[in-house]
């Protein structure tokens, strides 16, 4: 199951009512954007959040694979788009509360891949169709939609109020929201379950740069983030390296990084009085493999605090 948010504006509402959402295979200089394109990525089964005039307003269920399919008549009145274009047929669930992305975005942001957000550093929706949805933000979504739209009534309110328990039955959002988050946790918690499997054995079962061989104390450190990899790039044992729990802070936060070459780079942030209480210095260096060597110039542009 993959997640996916879509930005539909003044389209929403024809759209719930097939039951679909739809976009353009080409925009008017013949091109396919990347966000149009998306679509062709969806699969049945797979969560669509809503995202209408700065809230998620709905989460759907693809009831079936992307499709190719002309512009729906009831649309026919919108932007002049291309007849031709792609379709994803969706069981839509409306949230009685909608979530305001810009409200919650301290949240949010740490949780945004770099490259194709679904929204601006400032909260704001980014233009377009389709957006990449990772399950870490999906989780993080469905927590604040569970917090806004789903009620534990108190045992005296079941006792006197029928209507609640009527009220809770028919909310077939619930549902929808726990099997979801139990498939995007399910999902990284394998992920990164083979994730180390297959990475322990290059790094000999102890920290690169320490040696520390406890395995309790022992992570196996991203170079690029669950949020920022593509589904292979997640379970490559090579897009990251073995470390104690310690330095494996130390480098998903960006105070340290290693260049291509395996030399250890510590932030200026650093001071170097405090190497040794954190035992690194300034020209450690790991046996890096060939192919560690995309992951971690990728981290040291893109994570590493010089």
């Amino acid at each position: 199951m993959n997640s996916f948010i879509v930005m539909q504006g003044h389209t929403y509402q024809e759209e719930k009512e097939q039951g679909i959402i739809w976009s353009p295979q080409k925009d008017k200089g013949g091109n396919t954007p990347h966000s149009w394109l998306r679509m062709a990525e969806v699969k049945e089964g797979d969560r669509v959040f809503h995202y209408v005039k700065g809230d998620i307003v709905a989460i759907s269920i693809a009831s079936s694979s992307c499709e190719e399919a002309v512009k729906p008549a009831a649309m026919q009145y919108f932007e002049p788009w291309g007849e031709k274009g792609y379709l994803v047929k969706l069981h839509y669930h409306e949230l009685e509360i909608p979530l305001n992305i810009r409200e919650n975005f301290d949240e949010l942001r740490p949780l945004l891949p770099l490259k194709y957000s679904a929204f601006q550093q400032d909260g704001n929706g980014n233009q377009g169709c389709l957006y990449p949805c990772n399950e870490e933000l999906a989780i993080k979504l469905l927590e604040l939609i569970s917090d806004l739209n789903i009620y534990e009534a108190e045992l005296e309110q079941l006792e006197l109020a029928i209507g609640i328990v009527r009220q809770t039955e028919r909310n077939t959002i619930v549902p929808v929201i726990a099997e979801t988050e139990a498939e995007a946790k399910a999902k990284i918690r394998l992920g990164q379950q083979k994730f180390k499997r297959e990475m322990s054995p290059l790094w000999g079962h102890k920290c690169a740069l320490c040696g520390i061989e406890l395995p309790a104390l022992l992570r196996a450190s991203y170079s690029k983030p669950w949020k920022d990899s593509t589904d292979t790039e997640r379970l490559d044992p090579y897009n990251g390296v073995l470390l104690c729990s310690n330095h494996d802070a130390l480098y998903g936060k960006g105070y340290i990084a290693f260049d291509g070459q395996g030399r250890l780079h510590i932030s200026s942030q650093l001071p170097e009085s405090d190497y040794t209480q954190y035992s690194i210095y300034g020209k450690m260096r790991i046996a890096r493999y060939e192919y560690n060597k995309p992951y971690f110039k990728w981290h040291k542009k893109n994570i590493f605090q010089h």
